[in-house]
């Protein structure tokens, strides 16, 4: 063992709850001031371990096999690519949490020389959280997400496009899409491609991954739908499998919607669509 280096391992075995040993083993690896904190990779350690150096500060590396220690750096090995590639790398980053194969950890420890500690969740603080207030994201104030609405208006990519001018109109898309809302009480819904967007989110600020229809995001259940600048493929349009009565403005006639997945298709700029509409509602 390098003398200039503090190790400590903590043997963890038997159940325990996330809840309980994330703030335990957390306080174990601060507690323990050590450089190195060697854990056993079962399957309670890998489910907490990670939220555990996160909160303890520390860096964290898994399915470890070897570690050496030498001149006070400790490298550690483990294999990749199915076992065909044995790396060896090291951290300078310190309290670094090193989660070894479970049944080379004592093989591990004796070599470094760490005397592996019992580890008991109850070391861990209180874990109870206070409820300061509740807010519901579909109701009340500027919220865009209204799951009682009648109508669900979904924004696409192409308000972020160039328009016939050659120019991006990122103000006026966010007034249009804003105006539109704040008269029909409809709820907001995005295309991924849109809440993905960084150089959007600057002027959509009304808008976020909460907003997201489709695979990987929210399956709503209003009466109708309106999308708008959005291609309809089929991971957005599978999130609109609730929503009855679609229709569709998009400037390509054979985007997804045209493909049976809408009841009615506007072949029309959404920009002027949407101005007419605000304006005709007054």
């Amino acid at each position: 063992m390098d003398q200039g280096m503090k190790i400590a391992a903590f043997n963890i075995e038997g159940n325990g709850t996330f809840a309980q040993d994330v703030p335990a083993m957390a306080e174990a690896i601060k507690a323990s001031g050590a450089e190195i904190v060697l854990l056993p990779g079962n399957s309670r350690v890998k489910r907490s371990a990670a939220a555990a150096a996160m909160r303890a500060g520390a860096e964290i590396d898994t399915n470890v096999v070897d570690v050496e220690l030498a001149d006070g750096k400790a490298v550690a090995r483990r294999w990749v690519y199915r076992q065909r590639i044995l790396t060896a790398f090291s951290r300078a980053a310190r309290p670094w949490v090193i989660v070894t194969d479970p049944s080379l950890f004592g093989e591990i420890c004796a070599k470094t020389g760490a005397a592996a500690v019992p580890f008991t969740a109850a070391a861990g603080g209180a874990t109870r959280t206070a409820v300061k207030g509740v807010e519901n994201a579909g109701t009340g104030g500027e919220s865009t997400i209204k799951p009682d609405a009648k109508l669900l208006f979904v924004a696409g990519a192409g308000w972020t496009k160039k328009q016939a001018d050659g120019a991006l109109h990122f103000d006026e898309a966010a007034a249009t899409i804003t105006g539109f809302l704040k008269k029909s009480g409809a709820s907001l819904g995005s295309s991924k491609s849109l809440v993905d967007m960084p150089e959007a989110a600057a002027a959509f600020t009304f808008m976020s991954h909460m907003n997201q229809v489709g695979q990987t995001g929210a399956t709503p259940r209003h009466q109708k739908g309106l999308s708008t600048c959005c291609h309809g493929e089929e991971p957005h349009v599978v999130g609109w499998r609730f929503v009855n009565e679609r229709r569709a403005v998009n400037l390509d006639a054979n985007c997804g919607w045209a493909q049976g997945k809408a009841d009615v298709v506007y072949v029309a700029d959404a920009f002027a669509v949407m101005a007419k509409v605000n304006e005709l509602m007054g």
